[in-house]
């Protein structure tokens, strides 16, 4: 007589968080500087102007921006702050970093506004592997996010999870 095979990670109170399907989708573009300056390396101002008044904005449409300059170039931070300008209508997000920076201001963003009510005083696991680019410090927003509300908080799959806080 063979016995029924009981589920019991499905039965159990444990809620799995995803953080990949809060991954804002759109495209991500990294706009580098130094094709704008003098040898790569000097910014003059009438060339840089001159410069950011012939490029092509439109192109950033619903875009993700990440503007930084890939030479030794010291750069002034209104340089930056003059090209957020020109992206302001087109994109739906500028920094100055790298593409990961990028992601981890847009999950940052997020988390910092999302309700947790729904995980308080609940066994929390959240997931490890995923198909998008989800930053390390995601995982860490997303923890001290859930921390003050959760009864307990793991990291992995609900097979094999690393224990991380218990509420005492």
């Amino acid at each position: 007589m063979s016995e029924e095979i009981i589920n019991k990670v499905a039965q159990s109170k444990l809620i799995t968080l995803n953080l990949e399907e809060y991954y804002p989708p759109g495209k991500r573009v990294l706009l580098d500087i130094k094709e704008w300056l003098f040898e790569g390396i000097i910014l003059r101002e009438k060339e840089f102007r001159a410069y950011l008044d012939n490029h092509e904005w439109a192109q950033y449409q619903n875009s993700y921006v990440a503007m930084s300059c890939s030479t030794d170039a010291i750069v002034p931070g209104w340089a930056y702050m003059l090209i957020a300008t020109k992206l302001q209508p087109f994109a739906k997000k500028t920094i100055v970093g790298s593409l990961e920076d990028l992601e981890v201001c847009l999950y940052q963003s997020i988390i910092e506004n999302l309700d947790v009510s729904q995980f308080n005083d609940k066994p929390v696991i959240i997931k490890g592997c995923s198909n998008k680019p989800v930053p390390a410090n995601a995982y860490i927003l997303m923890t001290n996010k859930l921390q003050p509300v959760a009864k307990s908080i793991m990291y992995g799959e609900a097979c094999s999870s690393v224990p991380l806080f218990k509420k005492k």
